[in-house]
């Protein structure tokens, strides 16, 4: 039987790029929106077993758990953005030295995240917007959640490189195995139990560890086509700034989200109280499972863009790009047709709070206003990021929350009130999107420049 491993560089630059989306990204799609069916399922969870307020509790850790996430996303898109590059470049002594690299700045940047994030956490939590009745819930689960942050770090990290490195039905199951844990552990505590919203926290910190002995030992084994050697567990300072440099990116992108969350929590609590935090954390959960399923997708597709960019495969790297766009449309498509026309099915399934539901289906109804545009912006920033254009990457993600949302909920609360805090969720995609597309039409215009006709066949 041929070895996938063996032959993953003549798939990348050979196989029909439908047959190889399909490859890559359907495995991806499964495992994000398992992923992201768990954090709906637990929303849930937590809001018929412990209450509405519970689930604002828990909107209060979203900034600290983004935050957590944040760090592990900047070494682990940026090492597998530059382990597909090197791969592409027949290197595999550069992804490997790469490779170990990652490993120790995971160690070094979440152990020292997680002791800072322990020391100042109820200041912290008052910062973002916690009430009486809610900082406690919040409290609970951080405790928890901290302490367990290098398992989850570990995973993220190394399981996006998995990807990279030609493995996407491994770091398919990665995803699964940790939301079958998930949902079969977090009700377990919440129900039977009665752990409280320390349920969630110790479940995910079970899953997390079971995932990183799993990813970790793909790179131990002899059959992986990269593998951890000692040599490479010293730092390169050219190696950790390659990696930084990309990285930072979609890190800039969760720290700045983190920061918006902390904005948002804060409007909401004046404009709208305790349910008004809740119910933006339940309409997330729509969202959740819409972007989840373009981010799967843009997983898949990231190591087939990075690889024939090293390549010089021009023609299969926008052939690749076109595909994605295509699907990620339809889908984000698909979401505005839901919650515009049923937001309020959608929310009953969280809380029966009458009062609560209101609020999240008028909020979940103007939400999802740009999302038929949402998809193709999302993609187009990934391509970008996908071959290594770091600096035009960084402006394009900039501009979401920085350029166009926290404006937005600064001017639009004060005249319109609660509904003006939804608004500008729309309001921010809409520009961001003009301003991708923008972006991405001078981009391409200076690389048919630099590199003449570029091939449109798929082969």
């Amino acid at each position: 039987m041929t070895n996938p491993a063996a032959t993953i560089d003549e798939q990348f630059s050979t196989k029909n790029i439908g047959k190889l989306i399909c490859q890559f990204s359907i495995p991806s799609i499964i495992g994000a929106l398992v992923l992201a069916f768990y954090n709906v399922m637990v929303r849930i969870f937590v809001g018929q077993g412990i209450g509405p307020l519970a689930i604002s509790g828990l909107a209060l850790a979203f900034p600290f758990m983004i935050l957590l996430i944040a760090f592990a996303t900047l070494i682990g898109a940026g090492a597998a953005s530059r382990i597909s590059i090197a791969l592409g470049e027949n290197n595999k002594e550069k992804a490997e030295k790469i490779l170990g690299n990652a490993f120790i700045l995971t160690f070094i940047i979440t152990g020292s995240v997680s002791v800072v994030s322990y020391i100042f956490m109820h200041n912290l939590l008052h910062f973002f917007a916690g009430t009486a009745k809610t900082i406690q819930y919040a409290e609970d689960l951080m405790r928890v959640i901290i302490p367990g942050s290098i398992f989850s770090a570990l995973t993220a990290v190394f399981n996006t490189i998995m990807r990279s490195a030609g493995y996407p039905r491994k770091a398919m199951f990665t995803l699964i195995i940790s939301a079958i844990l998930n949902m079969a552990l977090t009700p377990l505590f919440i129900f039977v139990f009665h752990w409280g919203i320390q349920s969630v926290a110790i479940a995910v910190n079970i899953a997390y560890f079971v995932c990183s002995v799993w990813v970790l030992a793909h790179f131990m084994d002899k059959k992986s086509n990269i593998r951890f050697y000692k040599k490479n567990f010293s730092l390169d300072k050219i190696t950790v700034f390659s990696i930084i440099r990309i990285g930072f990116a979609p890190f800039r992108v969760q720290l700045a989200t983190s920061f918006v969350m902390i904005l948002i929590n804060t409007t909401l609590i004046k404009y709208g109280g305790d349910l008004a935090i809740g119910a933006y954390t339940t309409i997330s959960s729509l969202n959740i499972l819409i972007v989840m399923f373009v981010i799967g997708l843009n997983l898949g597709t990231q190591p087939i863009i990075g690889f024939n960019y090293g390549a010089k495969l021009y023609g299969r790297m926008f052939t690749t790009l076109k595909y994605a766009s295509i699907i990620a449309t339809v889908f984000t498509c698909i979401g505005f047709i839901l919650g515009t026309f049923y937001p309020t099915y959608i929310v009953s399934l969280f809380s029966d709070d009458v009062k609560f539901q209101a609020i999240a289906a008028k909020a979940l109804q103007i939400s999802v206003f740009m999302f038929p545009i949402k998809g193709l912006q999302i993609v187009l920033t990934n391509f970008i990021q996908s071959v290594g254009k770091a600096k035009l990457s960084i402006f394009i993600s900039f501009t979401y929350e920085f350029l166009f949302l926290i404006p937005a909920l600064l001017f639009l609360p004060p005249a319109f009130g609660l509904n003006g805090v939804w608004a500008a969720l729309p309001f921010s995609d809409g520009l961001a999107a003009i301003i991708t597309g923008i972006s991405f039409y001078y981009f391409y215009r200076k690389f048919k420049e630099n590199n003449q006709e570029i091939p449109t066949n798929d082969n």
